[in-house]
């Protein structure tokens, strides 16, 4: 179980951890927003996680002769999304402490685009400002490294973790159906 969990969750690590420098890139030069950031960051999250499926099926048919349980598979998955998601958390914060500029604007400039859809929507001064103040209060929280890490972490897990449920559930075989079985009723057609 061990080298299925590593193999497949060090590639989706890698696969997510990889787009998201990618996209930090793009929201950073301002070719992407905020929204369409979010957008890209978890359908690349999908993208990289839909190896939670193989690495669940290729555990089934290569170590338990083609039956899982829903809890084995789903102990399979989350070990998957577990090392995926450290991965790209980690990514992530040796990436913003390698970047200086990125630790002074980063925050600034995800509250500036924030604010300026409130504005776009319509939302009220006094809407607006209640929402400043309190991306004030986050904007210091996310100084702290472990909770900056915690906060990377719930982006993905939740990805993770559905894709890990239907993974587990669509997979499960209680038992083997007999090749056998399948080709005598084929032979007997002809």
């Amino acid at each position: 179980m061990r080298k299925v969990i590593l193999t497949y969750g060090l590639q989706a690590g890698a696969i997510v951890s990889v787009l998201l420098l990618l996209g930090t890139a793009l929201w950073v030069d301002g070719t992407i927003s905020n929204d369409k950031g979010e957008l890209i960051g978890y359908a690349t999250m999908i993208v990289a996680l839909s190896l939670v499926f193989f690495g669940v099926k290729s555990y089934r048919d290569n170590y338990l002769n083609g039956a899982i349980k829903f809890g084995k598979g789903f102990q399979v998955g989350i070990l998957i999304t577990l090392i995926a998601a450290f991965m790209y958390a980690g990514t992530w914060e040796v990436y913003y402490q390698a970047k200086p500029e990125l630790r002074t604007t980063f925050m600034d400039k995800y509250i500036e685009q924030h604010l300026n859809k409130m504005k776009e929507q319509g939302a009220s001064a006094t809407e607006i400002e209640e929402q400043s103040k309190e991306m004030a209060n986050m904007k210091e929280l996310y100084k702290n490294p472990l909770l900056r890490f915690g906060i990377t972490l719930t982006e993905i897990l939740p990805v993770g973790i559905i894709i890990t449920l239907i993974s587990a559930a669509v997979l499960r075989r209680k038992e083997v159906l007999p090749l056998h079985a399948s080709s005598t009723s084929m032979t007997a057609l002809f």
